[in-house]
């Protein structure tokens, strides 16, 4: 737990990827398994997608104003808008 509280920009990094990547996942199993049998989703993917990388916000308040880690925060600041880039790209393709 230690290692969580160190002002580094690959920690910021790591965890930028890994929380919304495990939110992604909860949450799509969720939309998976309460979906009536041969319908589609519960949850429509592009929400999913929405509310994972939007985790990354409380992430990054708690490194920045609570710890004042501006390394680690910026680290998930990055990945927070690599990720919101790539998500209006890919629905925008698909529209």
């Amino acid at each position: 737990m230690e290692k969580l509280k160190t002002d580094q920009m690959w920690l910021g990094l790591v965890l930028g990827v890994l929380l919304p990547s495990v939110t992604f996942g909860l949450l799509y199993l969720i939309a998976r398994v309460c979906a009536p049998a041969g319908k589609p989703l519960l949850i429509p993917l592009s929400t999913v997608l929405l509310v994972a990388i939007f985790t990354n916000l409380f992430t990054m308040r708690y490194y920045l104003v609570k710890l004042k880690f501006d390394r680690t925060g910026r680290g998930i600041l990055l990945v927070t808008f690599v990720l919101a880039i790539a998500y209006f790209l890919l629905f925008d393709q698909l529209k």
